[in-house]
């Protein structure tokens, strides 16, 4: 079977990991490279560096990795579905509900492979985490809570940090609890002075009622990527950084300390650290996407839709709409 041809726009800090990747999967070959700035990283190798989308789309390519800004994605986008051409395109899928939802459309209307790179649905301890919730190893889920911080990356200038970082957690949370967002509670912050929010906490509750937090920062001098949940039978916690996974089990031992056995809750237990396979994750999701296009799932994990990628973005919006009112914020079936 000849291989699917890619072809990439956009050969910055992201773009150039992707070009990498791409080289890399069995199945899929790099057909050509687009960016109106031209190649800052030197990924192209031996290909031509094309203007824009429809000098690589005249390339023959039967996909497309769109890694441009996102004020960019939806014209790109939308010529790409004009021309037949299945994407994955960087998250989040749009800058607003509005333009994401004509992204959807166009390429749900023609049957094309559409995904989002919400990367973090291929991290090996989000995977495991995921697998273990579906088995039952936490018995019934109360809580999810996030935490994601770090240095400011000058590249994002288009959107704030509830819709470059926070859809990550947003998107990640309801794919581990398996329900949608019911309504949200957020304040944000703007320290750095730029145009948009550098800092959001927020909290929500999920459709079949487990309850969520999240803080979400431009602003910490240290990088931080953590996800808990915590259930019945005690909480996994996952470092996406190191792609590790530690459970702490409720206690199951019965004490004799009357000062302790006056408290009705939980007690500390076993903790265990996984050895879990560490793939990377953009590896993980260029195999998904291939998959996507070629019909031929192996039971791996699937790609993020736009459609999921487009709720994402609703929920952002919400967010932005409490931090903005002040008010609780329900979030529309």
């Amino acid at each position: 079977m000849a291989a699917v041809r890619i072809g990439l726009i956009g050969l910055g800090m992201m773009g150039r990991h992707h070009a990498r990747v791409i080289r890399e999967v069995e199945g899929v070959e790099l057909a050509g490279v687009a960016d109106a700035m031209g190649d800052p990283h030197g990924v192209a190798g031996d290909l031509v560096v094309a203007p824009d989308v429809d000098a690589l789309i005249a390339l023959g390519i039967d996909a497309a990795v769109v890694a441009v800004p996102t004020v960019m994605h939806e014209e790109i986008a939308l010529r790409l579905a004009d021309a037949g051409v299945h994407a994955l395109v960087e998250k989040p899928i749009s800058g607003d509900v509005e333009s994401g939802t004509r992204v959807v459309d166009a390429f749900e209307s023609r049957g094309l492979v559409g995904a989002v790179g919400h990367i973090e649905r291929f991290n090996p301890a989000l995977l495991n985490l995921r697998a273990r919730i579906e088995n039952g190893d936490l018995g019934e889920v109360y809580q999810i809570a996030t935490r994601r911080q770090g240095p400011f990356p000058s590249r994002i200038a288009d959107v704030g940090v509830v819709k470059d970082l926070g859809t990550h957690d947003i998107d990640l949370t309801s794919w581990l609890a398996q329900s949608p967002f019911s309504t949200v509670s957020a304040q944000t912050a703007l320290r750095s002075g730029r145009e948009f929010e550098d800092m959001v906490s927020f909290t929500a509750r999920l459709r079949n009622g487990v309850i969520t937090n999240h803080v979400v920062n431009w602003l910490s001098p240290m990088k931080e990527r953590v996800t808990i949940v915590t259930g019945e039978r005690g909480a996994l916690v996952a470092d996406t950084i190191s792609g590790d996974l530690t459970f702490f089990e409720n206690g199951t031992v019965q004490t004799e300390w009357d000062s302790v056995m006056a408290f009705r809750g939980v007690s500390e237990g076993m903790m265990v650290r996984y050895a879990i396979t560490k793939r990377e994750p953009l590896r993980v999701e260029h195999e998904a996407f291939r998959d996507a296009i070629l019909g031929a799932a192996d039971g791996g994990p699937s790609v993020v839709t736009m459609r999921e990628g487009l709720e994402n973005v609703r929920v952002a919006e919400a967010v932005l709409e409490s931090a903005k009112t002040g008010a609780s914020v329900d979030i529309g079936a």
